[in-house]
């Protein structure tokens, strides 16, 4: 153990080791050292497995490949332990799902360690720079990742070692150290000629130190270089470069050059007085501006929906940076989103640019293309910054950009204006909403403290947006009789909302502001958007586009796009778009404003049948199906998501289930009583296999609620055993019994056999939770021969496993076995994930009571690793707690203590009655709860 267990360090930029103190401590091969790069490579974040088998052994690994994981995480972790004993800042291997994540301060890491010394050179001067730089370079003890398998590849560090050198070598240039450098690069030059910006750098030192011709002939070369390596010319920086040194004009510093002789142009508007945020999209304009410095080509279009702060931001970038463009600034609002006015055109916007340039009134030309030829020649070669606010097309902005590579153009827009990016080279920004902390600070500003829960919720309510964020804030400052809480109160409320944030006017608020965006889209597009307004979708794709459109998928999709172009859907995802909650409420406010009753009722007739075929398809390929629901056949495959895999069908899932509830309780509020019931039955599958109480209890009771009301016999019978399912899963006794009971009663009434050994496997279920074993195992028996006689294989698996779970519970492990191993069959040849899952962790708990603790072992484990792929995340919980169990019954303390803490983790907030389980596991193993 290292002194006082000192905590260990970390190399990977030379041989893979882990180190005590300056040490190198033994691990093990190269599979041992290529799992500690991955992990430490990705510091405090998690690995998933299949990452680290990818990266460990390709697109070939051994079918043991899992196991041998995990074996090798088990010996760091005891490797660690012996390094580091109990130091409370030591590195640690934590099992999360779903892989493994390396926990320790950055700084112990080599890689880190360099790239943090990288980041404090670029704030320093280039002095203490050069020290920073020099510093970080000795840390590369030789090729990185050196004696790790060849699979495990990261050329980022490469990188990283290019970017190092690259600084310091630029830190010593401005410190004249010419001739060391020469000495330095040359060789580094004549290995790889195609290296750039080692060339310009070592060009810049020859021609400091007096050698201008070296200088020239070392360009050739590297021209010669790419034109027969790449067949292109060198890159603009070192064409840039090589001018300055023909030219004999290049100073030892890169500094601006004089001013014109005339005052520069100064038009920027006055900015606000603070930024809230937005460091990295400062950031983002500072390496915009680095670019136009450099000779690049420099246009950005910053974009967002309408109030998040594009105006404010650019304009306050500029005032900060003014000293970039000693040449001046030209300023122009071009009105493209004002509605009193129509968008500026160009040659009225030329000749306020030429106005501001110092061209006399009479001296403007009348064409407008003289215009542009007097206005480019105007400002090329000048560096000056051109802003563009407020631009509705590429057309409106195109003849105003500045030629030549020294001036930079920012174009602020609600549309992205993808155009430019074709046609000129433009890098687009889009804003997003403000960070909770800066939106806090924004209302702080305007209205001071109101209290960290209050100016929190204000903020939440405003959405994050800068415009709604100082609308709330001067209203809290305009009136002394308006507390923060009554404007959360009064914001509280959806309906209320944008009209709280009105302000005087009719096109200052935030509604308005929506309102301006939506009332320039296409008339095709604009009806799109009103009928997703309908059944206030969080997010959608073009499938559901389609559906309630009446549309094509590809219609959708390009719809979707061009709302998204204007900002007023973010896309977030592939065939994701989702809109910010206050254009939600807006599109709300719409839709029913401007469609009529019976648009509004053709859209949900559209949504439920969507949803209802979709559902149905999803859940077919995730477990086995014994309601009669049938909805396949309502779309055809090309109207529907691929939905191939059981994969899809949970992604589909996840993505769409806040808009499936939306739908169910739009459809339940119009009367639809039969089609609620009907989507409830078939999403209750998605929360079976991946319970969550909340969701779940939610669905089903509306569901029960509208069988009910509509009479409908075989939908309260269904949606009781739904019910029922939820008790049985969260082991919530209250009421299970009689939902099963009368399940039992309504199939019995309509006769259905089926349907009647369902209710009889939910109510032997009933009985269990109930301690009722012998009368639930005798129920279940008969069910299991009511299966034998009908051949009912999906039946017969359910009938089994939770006969095998009353026969446990009763103490009867052998008979249980026998039971839980025919389920298991069952469930592996339907290809059921979920049930297969339930019957290994069964079978894992009585082979634990049997004594066959490695077979139990081997049951959980496999279970575990089918969580962790499939994200059966409560299946994953109670699968970590029976292995707590397992290893506490090896003795295998330590490895117990863990299972249990990863399985309180996972069940706090899941299952509260199973956490308060794993906390009296932890407390019995001498870990406080």
């Amino acid at each position: 153990m290292g002194e006082n267990g000192s905590p260990a360090r970390f190399q990977l930029l030379g041989p893979v080791r882990l180190l005590d103190g300056d040490h190198p401590v033994p691990v093990g091969g190269p599979g041992v050292r290529g799992l500690l790069a991955l992990l430490a490579l990705k510091v405090n974040k998690v690995v998933a497995l299949d990452e680290i088998i990818d990266a460990l052994w390709g697109h070939d690994p051994p079918a043991t490949a899992r196991t041998i994981v995990h074996g090798n995480v088990s010996h760091l972790r005891r490797v660690l332990r012996d390094i580091q004993g109990d130091h409370p800042r030591g590195a640690r291997i934590l099992t999360a799902p779903p892989g493994y994540q390396l926990t320790v301060e950055p700084a112990r890491i080599d890689v880190h360690r360099a790239r943090s010394l990288l980041e404090q050179a670029s704030a320093e001067d280039p002095e203490k720079a050069s020290e920073l730089l020099a510093e970080a370079l000795a840390l590369w003890q030789g090729p990185a990742l050196a004696g790790v398998p060849g699979s495990v590849r990261a050329p980022e560090l490469e990188d990283l070692r290019l970017a190092v050198h690259g600084a310091r070598v630029d830190a010593d240039l401005e410190l004249g150290r010419h001739a060391e450098l020469i000495v330095e690069l040359s060789p580094l030059v004549r290995a790889n000629p195609l290296a750039e910006r080692t060339a310009g750098q070592l060009m810049r030192a020859l021609y400091h130190a007096g050698r201008r011709g070296d200088a020239l002939e070392l360009y050739r070369t590297v021209s010669r270089a790419t034109l027969r390596t790449l067949g292109v010319e060198p890159g603009a920086d070192l064409r840039w470069l090589h001018e300055r040194v023909l030219n004999d004009d290049l100073p030892v510093k890169v500094v601006a050059e004089p001013k014109a002789e005339t005052a520069p142009v100064q038009q920027l508007p006055p900015a606000v007085p603070n930024l809230a945020g937005r460091e990295a999209d400062l950031a983002w304009l500072d390496d915009l501006a680095e670019r136009a410095e450099a000779g690049e080509t420099a246009v950005g279009v910053v974009t967002g929906t309408a109030g998040i702060g594009k105006s404010s931001l650019v304009v306050w970038w500029a005032h900060r940076s003014g000293r970039r463009f000693p040449d001046g600034i030209l300023f122009a609002s071009l009105r493209g989103f004002d509605p009193h006015h129509p968008p500026l055109e160009p040659a009225d916007l030329l000749t306020q640019f030429l106005l501001g340039l110092g061209v006399p009134a009479e001296g403007v030309p009348e064409q407008v293309h003289e215009r542009v030829a007097l206005y480019r020649s105007m400002i090329a070669g000048r560096r000056m910054l051109v802003i563009l606010d407020n631009a509705r097309s590429a057309e409106q902005v195109r003849p105003l950009l500045p030629p030549g590579s020294r001036s930079m153009t920012l174009v602020t827009s609600r549309s992205r204006l993808d155009g430019l990016a074709v046609s000129n080279a433009a890098k687009l920004r889009v804003l997003g909403t403000l960070a909770p902390g800066d939106a806090v600070r924004l209302i702080e500003e305007l209205a001071g403290p109101a209290g960290f829960d209050l100016n929190h919720a204000l903020a939440r309510l405003c959405g994050y947006l800068p415009l709604a964020l100082r609308i709330a804030g001067a209203r809290l400052a305009a009136s002394a009789q308006w507390s923060a809480q009554d404007l959360v109160d009064e914001l509280g409320n959806e309906r209320t909302r944008l009209a709280a944030l009105d302000v005087e006017g009719p096109d200052d608020g935030v509604r308005a502001a929506f309102d301006v965006s939506f009332r320039g889209l296409p008339p095709e597009v604009a009806n799109t958007f009103l009928r997703l307004g309908v059944v206030q979708v969080v997010s959608a794709g073009s499938h559901l586009t389609a559906a309630i459109g009446g549309i094509t998928v590809a219609e959708a999709r390009r719809h979707l796009r061009v709302l998204a172009a204007h900002n007023l859907l973010a896309e977030t995802g592939r065939d994701s778009f989702v809109p910010h909650d206050l254009v939600r409420l807006f599109l709300r406010e719409l839709a029913e404003n401007e469609l009529d009753e019976t648009d509004r009722r053709d859209v949900l007739t559209r949504s439920v049948r969507y949803y209802q075929a979709v559902a149905d398809r999803a859940r077919r390929k995730m477990l086995r199906i014994v309601d009669p629901l049938d909805f396949t056949g309502l779309l055809t495959d090309a109207q529907t998501p691929p939905m191939g895999s059981f994969a899809e069908a949970q992604d589909w899932f996840a993505a769409e289930w806040v808009n499936l509830l939306e739908v169910l309780e739009a459809a339940c509020a119009d009367g639809r009583h039969d089609d609620v019931w009907r989507l409830a039955r078939v999403a209750h599958t998605y929360r079976a296999v991946y319970p969550l109480l909340d969701d779940w209890t939610r669905l089903v009771e509306i569901g029960l609620a509208a069988a009910e009301r509509s009479g409908d016999v075989l939908g309260r019978c269904w949606m009781l055993i739904s019910r029922c399912a939820i008790a049985l899963t969260f082991e919530l006794p209250q009421g299970c019994l009689a939902d099963a009971e009368r399940a039992l009663e309504l199939a019995s009434a309509i006769g259905d056999n089926r349907l009647m050994v369902s209710a009889n496997i939910h109510l032997g279920s009933a009985l269990t939770l109930l301690g009722r074993h012998d009368e639930a195992i005798g129920t279940l028996r008969r069910a299991v021969e009511e299966t034998d006689r009908t051949g009912d294989l999906d039946l017969r698996g359910q009938a089994l496993n939770n006969c095998a779970e009353a026969e446990k519970r009763a103490g009867r492990f052998i008979e249980a076995i026998g039971h839980q191993v025919a389920s298991l069959e069952i469930d592996r040849t339907l290809g059921d994930e979920s049930y297969v899952v339930v019957s290994l962790n069964n079978l894992a708990e009585l082979s634990m009571r049997i004594g066959e603790l490695a077979a139990a072992e081997r049951y959980v484990w496999e279970a575990v690793d089918l969580t962790i792929s499939r994200r059966f995340v409560l299946q994953e919980g109670v699968l970590r707690m029976t292995l707590g169990r397992v290893l506490r019954a090896g003795s295998d303390v330590d490895g117990a203590r863990e299972q249990f803490a990863l399985a309180l983790k996972i069940l706090a907030d899941a299952n509260p009655k199973l956490a308060a389980l794993v906390r009296a596991e932890l407390t019995g193993l001498g870990e406080g709860p």
